[in-house]
């Protein structure tokens, strides 16, 4: 009977040794037969793993700002929608945000800065004016936030177009005058450089493309951008095109123009900083110069005072 028993271990063994060989190597035979089958037939996908298929802000973020920009879009009037949509025209509608989706960020940053504020007071036990006073301010400041930061990109995008026009101004005047007319000169310039102002010209030929008149392009580019010295620019093409004038001529006008206009606002920068200068220097510079030049004397007449 002692003798069997090592010879019934092994064969236990060996048993247990084949059935997880067959436990591993079934699955597999499974899955090769799944993609064998995805080879002759396509499984059409489910209104569920279509909808997981999307990113998350298509999924959740976009409805809910959605949602919330609804609840307050009731009691904001008309022409405040009007000119958040204008603003966001003119930052370039940063990640596809509408007013809509707009709204609901401030109100969504606003809401979650003041819930947080109110439970770290609410936990800590302050008094009643910190748990309504700071929530308050900080809900205040979470729904201002999207506002500032949609100022600042439109300042920048206005600056880089009002910097990128008199190049792209003297592109097209130097195409216009070897021959080019003035649609195909302005897609020499979207060809050459790649920043807002030749996102826009190319946005503008595509509405071209799409039936509108050079006009009307022109002058919806114009209210979409709305920069001063790209205002002058499109006035005066439009102008030209009703009153059949050159239109090299124009151009060679207004190329003048905006560099004589370059100089002047770089003039205009460098008289400002002097005035610039004065409070980092007033603030930050002389007092560190008064401290190293004045420091080792304090020392002295201190000790000259206490005697």
């Amino acid at each position: 009977m002692h003798q069997l028993l090592p010879v019934l271990t092994i064969l236990l063994m060996l048993l247990a040794i084949v059935l997880v060989v067959l436990g591993v190597r079934r699955p597999r035979a499974e899955i090769v037969i799944e993609q064998r089958l995805t080879q002759f037939g396509h499984r059409v996908p489910t209104l569920e793993e279509l909808e997981l298929q999307q990113p998350f802000r298509d999924r959740v973020l976009t409805p809910l700002l959605r949602r919330l920009a609804g609840a307050v879009a009731r009691f904001s009037p008309q022409h405040n929608t009007q000119r958040l949509r204008q603003m966001l025209t003119e930052a370039g509608n940063p990640a596809g945000l509408g007013p809509v989706e707009f709204t609901g960020l401030r109100v969504l940053l606003g809401g979650t800065f003041a819930g947080m504020f109110f439970l770290l007071f609410l936990l800590s036990g302050r008094g009643l004016t910190a748990l309504v006073l700071f929530p308050l301010v900080t809900g205040m400041i979470g729904y201002l936030l999207p506002g500032i930061w949609l100022g600042s990109r439109i300042r920048r995008r206005k600056a880089e177009i009002t910097r990128a026009l008199p190049d792209a101004i003297d592109l097209l005047t130097i195409s216009v005058e070897a021959g080019l007319g003035f649609d195909h000169a302005l897609q020499r310039v979207v060809e050459k450089w790649d920043n807002e102002l030749t996102r826009e010209f190319g946005r503008m030929l595509s509405e071209i493309r799409m039936g509108h008149s050079r006009r009307e392009a022109m002058r919806a580019m114009a209210q979409r951008v709305n920069v001063d010295d790209l205002n002058v620019f499109v006035s005066a093409v439009v102008q030209a095109d009703q009153l059949g004038v050159s239109i090299s001529q124009v151009l060679r006008v207004q190329s003048k123009q905006m560099r004589q206009r370059r100089r002047q606002r770089a003039e205009e920068q460098a008289h400002k900083a002097p005035v610039k200068m004065i409070f980092p220097m007033v603030f930050l510079i002389f007092p560190a110069l008064y401290i190293v030049l004045l420091g080792p004397a304090v020392p002295i007449v201190w000790d000259a005072f206490m005697r």
